[in-house]
């Protein structure tokens, strides 16, 4: 299994950036896509998660109404929508999956994640 994501970069507050998490190697429709980041000297965080087969999706308080997680299943690619970015989004954002257990929705705990992208850097600047 292989994600990969992509979209980071350097820029100002208020700009948007849409981050991409390209998924291959299995199946994904029993799975959960999340998000998280990490910001240098503190834990990694959960963002967003959606089911990869029903759509339903959660956001962390901090960036509801902000960010959009969206998926397209003709080509297997998770989205992050990330739209009136402030300074405090600044972090490696990584994508993971993990299996959809549904009593434990919304997952957003890391360690509930199987799978995980490498990580992209995304610093906006105030």
């Amino acid at each position: 299994v292989q994600l990969q994501a992509s979209g980071g970069g350097l820029v100002q507050a208020g700009d948007s950036l849409r981050l991409s998490c390209a998924a291959s190697g299995r199946t994904f429709s029993n799975y959960v896509m999340g998000w998280f980041r990490q910001a240098p000297g503190k834990e990694r965080e959960f963002v967003a998660v959606m089911t990869w087969s029903g759509g339903s999706t959660y956001y962390a308080d901090s960036v509801k109404g902000r960010f959009t997680i969206s998926r397209d299943t003709a080509k297997n690619t998770v989205y992050l929508q990330m739209n009136s970015l402030k300074s405090e989004d600044t972090a490696v954002y990584y994508c993971a999956a993990g299996y959809y257990y549904i009593q434990r929705w919304p997952i957003m705990n890391h360690h509930e994640y199987n799978y995980w992208g490498q990580g992209t850097q995304v610093t906006v600047s105030s």
